[in-house]
């Protein structure tokens, strides 16, 4: 082994390393070859290395220096080759997970509001432009509240008018639990816990033993409300009621009372609207009479005052209460009632 020989063994190793790096397609290709050539225990360079010993002292310097030149061009070559290696990589893995800016988002799916819902929120946004106050009342009552303190006694025939539903379950004071027929009880909490002037509205789900039909059920939802102040007169109710119709329904629609009978109110009347489906023409919708009832209302009984706490002789109030479903009806244009509760989700992803 001489001088010639080494270095010409050294750059044939250099040529090969070079070529074997560059050809490398990955990471681990490139750590192949940066083992085989300039490894530390078996890579050719140190193989190389190793034979220096059998050479002439005065050439050794120089072999040495050729071998640190060609170990530090490949380990040079083998960093610019695993950058290089790192870019590609990354930009296969950018290309994979691009998000394309341009197109259209996939919107999330949105619920909505009930209808019943809805027609609630809007009859107390209407009414609490007039100062009312929503309050929510118990659904399971009792008969003393739900009948007799709204002079509604034991024997008295109205209670044909209401198939009751009773609960099995005993009181402390003897008084029968029942499923709430109306949401009128809850005026006599209110007047019981809150003195007047009152602006109260009662929403609330009564329930009545009745056959089901598309304009019945034995589940429904009302909205009652209280006004109670001195001087309150049935102008005032008239005016209120106009009020709520024209806001609900569209202004200008016309309005009418017509006489009517509720024990715990006097004088009472039935508040009609024009039909909104045949604008007073006549059509099934309304009976071809051309109105529509949307609630009943009138003058609070001297009777269920005293009953509240309050003094009929100093302060009056009227009263008034409607089926949620049925003005839902009338302004989505529903024909069964049966359809709010059937929880289809065709029907309540049209709102």
């Amino acid at each position: 082994m001489d001088l010639a020989s080494v270095s010409a063994d050294l750059a044939a190793l250099r040529q090969r390393a070079l070529a074997a790096v560059a050809d490398a397609d990955d990471l681990k290709e490139l750590e192949a070859a940066e083992t085989a050539f300039v490894g530390r225990k078996q890579g050719a360079l140190t193989a190389v290395l190793r034979g220096i010993g059998a050479l002439p002292a005065e050439d050794r310097p120089r072999v040495g220096a050729i071998a640190n030149e060609v170990r530090e061009a490949v380990e040079e070559a083998i960093a610019e080759r695993r950058a290089r290696l790192a870019a590609i990589a990354l930009e296969v893995r950018l290309a994979a997970e691009r998000v394309d800016v341009t197109l259209p988002g996939r919107p999330l799916r949105r619920g909505s509001l009930h209808p019943l819902v809805e027609t609630t929120r809007e009859i107390a946004r209407i009414f609490g432009q007039f100062g009312f106050v929503v309050y929510e009342s118990p659904e399971v009552e009792t008969d003393s509240l739900n009948f007799q303190a709204l002079n509604i006694p034991a024997d008295h025939p109205a209670r044909d008018l209401w198939d009751t539903l009773y609960v099995d379950a005993p009181t402390n004071d003897g008084d029968r639990l029942l499923l709430r027929t109306h949401t009128s009880p809850g005026q006599m909490r209110v007047m019981r816990q809150t003195r007047p002037p009152i602006r109260a509205l009662l929403p609330g789900r009564c329930f009545r033993h009745e056959a089901v039909d598309a304009s019945h059920g034995f589940e429904f939802f009302q909205v009652e409300g209280l006004m109670v102040d001195e001087g309150t007169t049935m102008a005032h109710l008239r005016g209120l009621l106009d009020e709520f119709a024209h806001a609900l329904f569209g202004a200008g629609r016309p309005t009418r009372f017509r006489p009517g009978y509720y024990p715990f109110t006097e004088p009472s009347v039935a508040f009609d609207i024009q039909c909104v489906v045949c604008d007073g023409g006549g059509c099934p919708a309304c009976g071809r009479s051309g109105w529509m009832t949307i609630l009943g209302a009138g003058m609070v009984h001297p009777v269920v005052l005293r009953n509240g706490g309050i003094d009929p002789e100093v302060y009056q109030g009227f009263a008034f209460g409607m089926g949620i479903d049925r003005i839902a009806m009338l302004r989505y244009g529903i024909n069964d009632i049966r359809y709010f509760l059937e929880n289809d989700a065709r029907f309540l992803e049209q709102f």
